[in-house]
Parts: structure tokens; C-alpha cells; sequence
């Protein structure tokens, strides 16, 4: 029966453990790819930041560990126990701080390896010597090849990934569409109020379709070039800051939906917690709000919060809770603050000289300048933009709907507690899960 697997030593069902090579790689602009430790989040490759290596480095650093398809990476610190699958397509080698597994085909299927060292069962043994009790900030080779992993059937490890698979991929795929949603939400605020394409098309003679709400001709300002009849104002003139604060917990038994800098960084998903477990102060954040960090702005972090109709929603106070005045669209504030023309102005405006120190005055946010349109514009914008970000938070929440989903369902397959039959139905019928 299920509930009777066995577990075997994680070096008993690779057929080679490798190491990275310890010395730094030679960074290139271009060339082979390395693989380092932000590129590995939640089980996922995320190559949206890239790092490269010449041919004769990426040789030498592949001579211990020759990364192919279904091999698994994990991250051995900063941040430890992180894993993500290799597809057949890549070609990569390790950087620092990582380790090849290659499962051995006959007894271990790389997707449920992959969950498996994602349980949480597996990552308490890595986070833990247990020789000791202690915390340990390093995995070290002999620990890692002595955890202890599930040992099903083949052909049950290939169906208990083919259920959490499933999940996953629907997740990715939400991804991906939000990040398309987005960019088309950013190129026409870029085209329309950076770049001012319509004006050019109607001083060409190509009036496009919004021809009408655009002038003909620009005019000189401080800033350069503008639309004629444009002007020059301030982000105040566009939002104020919300400073209204909360000490969730004063209301311990209440439940919040809590937008921090990690919940940004992990999916752009708020944490669901009692105010008991929310230690200090936190932002309250309004309908009309757009989070914008103060920390590092060379790490972006712009939230158009998504609130729930019955809990409220506080943010760390490392935000700014920039609210949208009148006439002006939160939707549209974010595309502003999203925008390369801000972005080359707000990194300029940090104090404090360490780059994990540096912060954002919110005074000097409302007094950057920008270039303000005719009020019909970007209530245009909004028309045309709003439904993109609806559809990016729905899909948000249904990937948050699904990760939930598949969190529980992990134990319970590892373990042998659900079977896959049971699983199944609760991936087609995620509202209904009693899992």
C-alpha cells in the first residue's frame, strides 16, 4: 500500500551527486549560460536575469557537473534547499553554491524528486542538522546525500507528478500571460506618453485611431519637446501618500492580508495572517493605491494591490502607499511608475550609501517632475488598460487558489495519505478541495 513506501538516501537514487566547481566564473555579457542561486525560486528556473560565461570557462566549470535535461540543481546557501528541474533544451552550467542531481531513470523520476525535496518534510531536514538540533547555513555534500526521500513505485512517482505537475503548469502558464498582460499595459503608457507616437503619426500624416485625443504639434519645455497644450507638473499633482497605519497586532484573532517585500518578491501574492503573527506597524492600503517600495530601487518592487472584499490589507512600512487623486486612475499610476521615464529619475533620488541600505525619501517621489496630458487621456488609458490588470489579478488569485491546492496535496501524496485518483479529482474541482 501507499502509506507503506519506504524512504531511501537521496545518493541512492541519483546515479551522480556533483558538486559546482568553487572557484568565481568570468562574467561575460554574452556567451554560455551560468546558472546562479536568483535564478532558482519556488521549484522554478527563472532565467528573466541572465549571467554568462565564456566557452573556455563554461568548459572547465562543466568538467565536474555536465547539466542535461531532467537533471535537478539545488542550492546548497543564500538561499539553501532551493531546487528547480533542467529542461531538455537549456545548456548551462552550475555557478557558485549549487549541486547537480542526476536521478537514476530506473528508481526515480526527476519531477517527483523534484516535489519531493520541495516537501516539507525534506526541507526541515535540510534547514536542520539533525546529528545536532542546530540550524545549519551550509548543505554540506554528506547531508544532502543522506536525506531521506519517498520511495514509491515508478509508475506512482510518475502519476504524483503528473497531478502536482499540473497544477504547476497552470500556474506558469498564468504567469507568463500576466507578464504579456503587463508589458502591453507598459508599451502603450510608453508609446502614448513617453514616446508620444501619436503625435508624430498625425505630424507624419498617419493619424491612428486616438487621433483625436492627441494634438498635432509639440511645444518647447524645460523638460524638452511636450504635446502642445501638455504641461510640466509633479507626482503630487497625481497622487498623494497614505500614511494612515495600523498595529495589526491590536486585533489578534483578525485575519489580513499582509503586502510585504518577500510576499512581492515570492509571486507578488499577500500573506494570509492572523494580526497576531504581524509584529509591528503596517501602512493601511486603500482601494485606490499603487505600493511602491523605498528600499533598494535598483530592485524594483511596483504593486497594483489586488484587496479582499472582506479582509483588510496592510503593507510594510518599506512601501510607499501612493493613492490616485481624482480624474487620475490608480491602473494609470502604476503604468507611471512602471514607466522607463520614471524609473531613470527615481533611481537617482536614494540616501544612504550601502546598496542593501539605500531608500527613497517619499517627499522627493511627489516632487519629481513629470509630464501631465489633456484629463481625457488617461481616462482613455484606463479604459483600455483596466481590463489587463483585472485579468492579471484574477489570474493572480487563481494561482494563489491553485499553489494552495498543491501545497496540501503534497504531504498527502509523499506520504501516501491521499491517493492519486483522490488528487486528481481535487485538480479538476479546485473550488470544491477537501483535501
Amino acid at each position: 500500500m501507499a502509506g507503506e513506501w519506504k524512504k531511501e538516501r537521496l545518493s541512492d537514487l541519483c546515479s551522480e551527486i556533483a558538486d559546482c566547481p568553487h572557484s568565481t566564473p568570468l562574467w561575460t555579457d554574452s556567451g554560455a549560460l551560468v546558472l546562479r542561486s536568483q535564478n532558482i525560486r519556488n521549484g522554478r528556473l527563472d532565467l528573466s536575469a541572465k549571467s554568462y560565461t565564456d566557452e573556455a570557462h563554461f568548459e572547465q566549470r562543466s568538467r565536474r557537473a555536465r547539466l542535461r535535461g531532467g537533471d535537478l540543481v539545488i542550492t546548497r546557501e543564500a538561499p539553501m534547499g532551493e531546487v528547480c528541474l533542467i529542461p531538455d533544451s537549456l545548456r548551462c552550467c552550475l555557478g557558485q553554491r549549487m549541486v547537480m542531481l542526476r536521478p537514476d531513470p530506473k528508481k526515480c523520476d526527476s519531477r517527483f524528486l523534484l516535489y519531493s525535496i520541495q516537501s516539507r518534510a525534506v526541507q526541515d531536514e535540510i534547514k536542520v542538522n539533525e546529528g545536532t538540533g542546530s540550524t545549519v547555513s551550509n548543505l554540506r555534500i554528506p547531508l544532502l546525500e543522506a536525506l531521506p526521500i519517498p520511495h514509491p513505485p515508478l509508475a506512482e512517482q510518475k502519476a504524483i507528478a503528473a497531478v502536482l505537475g499540473a497544477l504547476d503548469d497552470k500556474i506558469e502558464l498564468n504567469r507568463r500571460m500576466n507578464a504579456t498582460l503587463e508589458a502591453m499595459a507598459r508599451a502603450l503608457f510608453q508609446s502614448w506618453f513617453v514616446d508620444f507616437d501619436p503625435v508624430r503619426a498625425k505630424l507624419d500624416g498617419r493619424p491612428p485611431a486616438t487621433a483625436a485625443l492627441f494634438p498635432d504639434s509639440f511645444q518647447d519645455s524645460e523638460a524638452g519637446h511636450i504635446p502642445k497644450g501638455w504641461t510640466l507638473g509633479k507626482v503630487s499633482d497625481c497622487a498623494t501618500l497614505n500614511r494612515g497605519a495600523v498595529n495589526p497586532g491590536d486585533f489578534p484573532t483578525e485575519t489580513f492580508d499582509h503586502f510585504s517585500l518577500p510576499a512581492y518578491d515570492n509571486g507578488r501574492t499577500p500573506k494570509v495572517e492572523l494580526g497576531s503573527a504581524i509584529k509591528s506597524n503596517k501602512f493601511t492600503v486603500t482601494p485606490n493605491s499603487v505600493l511602491l517600495s523605498k528600499l533598494n530601487p535598483h530592485i524594483p518592487r511596483i504593486w497594483l494591490p489586488d484587496l479582499h472584499p472582506s479582509r483588510r490589507s496592510v503593507c510594510s512600512t518599506e512601501f510607499m502607499v501612493a493613492c490616485s487623486k481624482p480624474g487620475v486612475s490608480r491602473e494609470y499610476l502604476f503604468s507611471l511608475f512602471t514607466s522607463s521615464a520614471f524609473a531613470s529619475i527615481y533611481g537617482t533620488l536614494v540616501t544612504g550609501t550601502t546598496g542593501s541600505h539605500q531608500r527613497i525619501r517619499p517627499e522627493s517621489v511627489l516632487e519629481m517632475k513629470i509630464v501631465i496630458p489633456s484629463p481625457a487621456l488617461p481616462r482613455a488609458f484606463t479604459d483600455i488598460s483596466k481590463p489587463m490588470f483585472d485579468r492579471i489579478n484574477r489570474n493572480t488569485e487563481e494561482s494563489r487558489t491553485l499553489a494552495t491546492l498543491r501545497d496540501t496535496l503534497l504531504p498527502k501524496l509523499l506520504s501516501g495519505e491521499l491517493s492519486v485518483a483522490d488528487a486528481e479529482k481535487a485538480v479538476h474541482h479546485p473550488e470544491r478541495q477537501t483535501v
